[in-house]
């Protein structure tokens, strides 16, 4: 026993040592350790690190692709506009108008919109199941939005809206929006080709993701285009391969126009992967016609690109002459199946009639793909959990409405066509009063929620941007900010042939606002073209 403890004395005693030297040995290198001793911490040595220590994130230090890339829509001229929401609300005589009118963004329930009362419906009973088994229930709810949430709550695992789910979705929605998608265009549709996704801008990240490998890898995209393209593409390290819209045809898709730019940047040694369409067009507004898509669909099959068609619009058109056909509906229509050509397909529930932009539900599908590649997509998904549960009932529901006989019907349907003639209207006005501008041309609006008016401004007015060193469109918008209150995007900020200008303009402030939108808009452009005439 006593050389037990002899033997564990001479070990602790030895360890003591061996550390006390090893600390010694740190203490007198040019390494050290940060520490909390007196000596450590005294004023001149923090005095003199602190001066010559640069801060750690800068715009010299950060991703440089996030200074690279833009959103307009959100861009500067928003900025001010919050800016002066401000300074009304704490002093509202300040300037010489009441409001901001926010004509920047499709973002509809902002601006008044009120929501399709049966979704809503379900959604509160799917987040609070409790009150499905109380007798008042029956009296506020509408009797095909409670049996929708026991239907819905049924394919949730647990009945638990607060849960994480399956990566790609509940299946359960993903067989509803596929059977809707399916009753959409004519041909079967595969839940599991589905990915649900919070709105459809996760979904098109996801696919730059995948496609961009480096800035060798270029995008087919439209000019003008939805800012989301050129900002997911340069935050991915690829390139955009632009092509112009014709807006003397109504911003028409010219297929030789698309050859021209893939050749050209396939001279430039790029390898173009995908080709993007907007249909209905952001911000342009036009619906293509179908034989237009046949051409579109045999060019991407013919130049092995990736079709990524964004059909978040499909149910704003506005002209009886035109009507949304799906890229699957029409590439399935010509005999194309799976094997023929790569399409993702995007939607969202923050456009349409239903304009739950605040919810952040939408989905892609995903045909065409190996799958190798498919178990890819589904990794990147995955490292995102899953998208939240209301936006995925809200994606299922837009897909699967009432129906003829359902209690909710007459009220769905007059709330769903209210909203869409009052757009159509509303579209219509405000088109005919730019066209009443000196100097202003604008292409009808078939369908999505914007006009992008062109706009000839006069050379005095555009030596007055560079001045103040603004893109002219900019100047524009900015200056009519400033004299009325109303928020455009300038079209530069989207992308337009060089030496044109534009701007655009939503038609989502409500019916009974637009006039006062026309008049002040009237009223600023005389002064502004007055001002820079001759």
């Amino acid at each position: 026993m006593r050389r037990f403890v002899i033997g564990s004395a001479r070990n602790l005693i030895e360890s003591s040592r061996q550390k006390y030297q090893f600390e010694r040995s740190i203490l007198s290198s040019p390494y050290r350790f940060l520490s909390s001793s007196p000596a450590a911490d005294s004023p001149s040595s923090s005095s003199s690190s602190s001066s010559t220590m640069a801060h750690p994130v800068s715009l010299n230090t950060i991703n440089p692709k996030v200074i690279e890339c833009e959103y307009a829509v959100r861009g500067e001229i928003v900025t001010l506009a919050q800016k002066l929401q401000e300074e009304i609300q704490t002093k509202p005589d300040a300037h010489p108008f009441e409001e901001i009118l926010y004509c920047n963004i499709g973002n509809p329930q902002s601006l008044g919109q009120q929501p399709i009362t049966f979704f809503r419906e379900v959604l509160a009973l799917c987040d609070h199941p409790a009150i499905l088994d109380k007798s008042e229930t029956q009296g506020l709810f509408s009797a095909d939005s409670i049996e929708r949430a026991w239907q819905i709550l049924d394919q949730i695992p647990g009945r638990a809206t607060g849960a994480y789910s399956h990566s790609q979705g509940i299946k359960g929605l993903r067989d509803t929006i596929a059977a809707g998608i399916e009753a959409r265009d004519g041909f079967p549709a595969d839940p599991n080709d589905i990915f649900l996704t919070d709105g459809a801008s996760p979904a098109v990240h996801m696919m730059m993701q995948l496609l961009i490998r480096s800035e060798k890898d270029g995008i087919l995209c439209p000019i003008p285009q939805y800012p989301l393209y050129s900002a997911s593409i340069a935050l991915h390290g690829g390139t955009l391969v632009p092509y112009y819209l014709d807006e003397a045809t109504g911003w028409g898709l010219e297929v030789s126009e698309l050859k021209k730019q893939l050749e050209t940047s396939r001279s430039k040694g790029i390898t173009v992967r995908a080709l993007v369409v907007i249909n209905p067009g952001n911000p342009t507004g036009q619906v293509l016609a179908e034989e237009n898509q046949k051409a579109i669909v045999e060019f991407c099959k013919q130049e092995g690109l990736v079709l990524l068609a964004d059909e978040v619009y499909q149910e704003n058109v506005y002209v009886p002459e035109k009507k949304f056909h799906s890229f699957k509906k029409v590439s399935r229509s010509m005999g194309y199946g799976e094997k023929d050509i790569a399409l993702v397909s995007f939607q969202s529930v923050s456009k349409g009639y239903y304009g739950e932009c605040g919810k952040r539900g939408g989905y892609m599908e995903v045909t065409g793909f190996g799958a190798d590649v498919r178990e890819q997509i589904y990794k990147v998904a995955s490292v995102n959990l899953c998208s939240n549960i209301s936006g995925q009932i809200l994606a299922s529901l837009v897909m699967s409405p009432p129906k003829v006989g359902d209690e909710s019907y007459e009220s769905y349907s007059a709330e769903r066509d209210g909203i869409l003639s009052s757009l159509a209207r509303r579209a219509k006005t405000l088109e005919d009063a730019f066209n009443k501008l000196e100097g202003v041309t604008c292409n009808k609006a078939e369908g999505a929620m914007y006009l992008f008016p062109r706009i000839d401004l006069p050379e005095k007015a555009i030596k007055a941007a560079e001045a103040a060193k603004k893109a002219p469109d900019a100047y524009y918008c900015q200056r009519l900010l400033a004299a009325t209150g109303i928020v455009f995007v300038p079209g530069s900020g989207f992308g337009q042939v060089p030496g044109t200008w534009h701007f655009r303009c939503t038609i989502l402030p409500q019916e009974e606002k637009i006039p006062a939108i026309v008049t002040r808009l009237t009223d600023f452009h005389k002064s502004f073209m007055d001002e820079f005439r001759g």
